[in-house]
């Protein structure tokens, strides 16, 4: 998109920044410009993440009818964006100036909109990331590894739950024990605490076979 005019200063090529993304490396994208004018064109980059980012170089002047080479660096990641979208955006004002024009001499306001009779033309220019076919294998690696961190074993929830069970199993068959050793115990002597403790341990071996019931009524079926 341009502003200041029906006709463009520059044009360039290709319309988006397109880098190949993979992790922990630089890549790099080429912008042509070309000045579409008989005059002397100054531009100049802006991007929304300077620090991502290497531009060189971010000003220059064209000659007339000529064309020149920006170099647009994306810096190492270390992480991939999500789904491979990015939102960053460039964009490349140009305008018009006096001959002999070196980039060194440019006034501070040669893009200053608000200069009188000045015209600034500008374009916005997206980004777009490229995936690798590792690119794209390390990325499907990371979605399954963050899905199996969301999601437990169905395998792994019914191994937990019947050894919970054989557990719970294994503490009843003690129980009984311990009640049958008490049974015999109630005929040899007299235990004044006896009918307390025989009690609490009825009580308790009930708990547990009712637990265990419970917990093998909602047991996920394994067929």
């Amino acid at each position: 998109m341009t502003t200041g005019g029906d006709k463009s200063f520059i044009s360039v090529h290709p319309d988006d920044l397109k880098f190949i993304f993979e992790l922990e490396k630089q890549s790099f994208c080429d912008l042509k410009v070309v000045n579409n004018t008989e005059h002397h064109v100054a531009f100049k980059v802006k991007t929304t993440s300077p620090k991502k980012y290497f531009v060189r170089p971010n000003t220059g002047v064209i000659q007339p009818w000529d064309s020149f080479v920006i170099k647009v660096t994306l810096q190492a990641q270390r992480e991939y964006p999500l789904d491979m979208q990015c939102k960053d955006k460039f964009l490349l004002q140009s305008t018009i100036v006096l001959p002999p024009a070196n980039v060194d001499e440019l006034p501070p306001d040669t893009f200053n909109k608000d200069s009188d009779g000045k015209v600034i033309q500008e374009m916005k220019l997206r980004v777009v990331y490229m995936p690798t076919s590792t690119t794209q294998g390390n990325l499907e690696d990371e979605v399954l590894l963050k899905g199996s961190e969301k999601i437990p074993d169905a395998n792994s929830a019914v191994q937990l739950l019947e050894d919970e069970r054989d557990a719970a199993v294994r503490q009843t068959q003690l129980l009984q024990q311990e009640l049958d050793l008490l049974r015999r115990r109630r005929y040899r002597k007299t235990d004044p605490g006896f009918s307390l403790m025989f009690a609490f341990v009825v009580g308790l071996v009930g708990i547990m076979i009712g637990f265990l019931l419970n917990l093998s009524l909602s047991s996920p079926s394994t067929e």
